[in-house]
C-alpha cells in the first residue's frame, strides 16, 4: 500500500489520480488551494495547499509524514490554463504561471526528497503536457512552464535514480478536463495575431468539453507506470500527444541535419 501526496485535486487529473489510488487501496492525501472543493474522494485526507506558499508546502509534507509516516508518490499536478500571444502576456500572469507549475512543483519535490532518499524508494510524477515538448502559438506562457519543469525533472531523474527514486514526466494531449474552460486565463488580443495566437484561443474555446482524452484512463495509466519496475521517464498520453511530439522531434532533427556542416564549422582551426 502506497501513500500518495497529490496537488490540484479539485478536478481533472488530480481528482482522478486520487480516486484511482483510493480504488487500489492506497492512502491518499488530496490537496487543493480551496479544500472545500475536494469532493468525491471519500477516504482521502484532504488538505489546503497553495503550492506557491512555502509554508503551505512545508505543512502539507509534515502533516502527511506525521499521519502516515511515509510518502511513496508525489504527484505535482497543480496548474493554470493560459492562452495569449507572447507580446500580450501580462508580466504578473507569467510569474503566476511559473510559480504554480514550475517553482511550486520544484518546492514540493525538494520537500519530499529527503524522506524518499532515506527510505530508498518513491516516485515523483510531474504532470507536464505535450506542451512540454511541443509549442503552439498562443501557449507561450503555459509551454514555458512545462518546458522548464521537464528540464529540471530530467536532471532530477539522473540524480535520484541511483537512490531508488523514480521520476515520471506525464505529457497528456487534449483530455476532457476543465483546463480550457472558464478558469483559463486569456491575455488581451490584438488583430496582428489573428491567424496565430488568437486562432489558437478560438480553437481551445471551441474544443472545451469535446476533448478526446479520458482523464480516468489517464489516471489508471499513471498509476500503472508508478507500479512498474522501470517506468518511462516521458509518458505521452493520447494519440494527439504522441503524434505531435514525434513531429516536433522530427522537425528538430531536420534542422540539425540541414545545418550540421555549419554547426561543425564553428570549431577553432587547428
Amino acid at each position: 500500500m502506497k501513500t500518495w501526496l497529490i496537488t490540484g485535486c479539485s478536478s481533472g487529473f488530480g481528482h482522478d489520480i486520487a480516486a484511482t489510488a483510493l480504488e487500489r487501496g492506497d492512502t491518499v492525501v488530496a490537496t487543493a488551494r480551496r479544500p472545500e472543493t475536494l469532493t468525491g474522494l471519500d477516504g482521502a485526507l484532504t488538505l489546503a495547499l497553495d503550492v506557491t506558499d512555502p509554508a503551505h508546502v512545508e505543512a502539507a509534507v509534515a502533516t502527511t509524514l506525521d499521519r502516515f509516516g511515509r510518502i511513496d508518490v508525489l504527484v505535482n499536478n497543480a496548474g493554470i490554463g493560459s492562452v495569449g500571444a507572447v507580446e500580450m502576456i501580462e508580466p504578473e500572469h507569467l510569474r503566476q504561471v511559473m510559480e504554480t507549475m514550475f517553482f511550486g512543483a520544484v518546492a514540493l519535490t525538494q520537500a519530499v526528497l529527503p524522506h524518499m532518499r532515506e527510505q530508498r524508494s518513491g516516485a515523483i510524477v510531474q504532470i507536464s503536457s505535450m506542451g512540454g515538448q511541443v509549442v503552439f502559438p498562443g501557449y507561450g506562457a503555459y509551454c514555458a512552464a512545462k518546458f522548464a519543469l521537464e528540464a529540471i525533472s530530467e536532471a532530477l531523474a539522473a540524480e535520484v535514480g541511483p537512490l531508488g527514486v523514480k521520476v515520471v514526466i506525464v505529457e497528456p494531449g487534449a483530455f476532457r478536463t476543465a483546463l480550457l474552460g472558464g478558469t483559463m486565463h486569456r491575455s488581451p488580443e490584438i488583430d496582428a495575431y489573428s491567424g496565430t495566437a488568437n486562432a489558437t484561443r478560438a480553437a481551445a474555446e471551441a474544443m472545451d468539453g469535446t476533448q478526446p482524452g479520458d482523464p480516468r484512463k489517464a489516471a489508471q495509466t499513471i498509476a500503472d507506470a508508478v507500479d512498474a519496475d522501470r517506468p518511462p521517464l516521458h509518458l505521452a498520453l493520447g494519440a494527439d500527444a504522441l503524434d505531435a511530439i514525434r513531429a516536433a522531434q522530427d522537425a528538430r532533427r531536420a534542422d540539425l541535419d540541414a545545418w550540421a556542416d555549419v554547426s561543425r564549422a564553428t570549431a577553432l582551426s587547428p
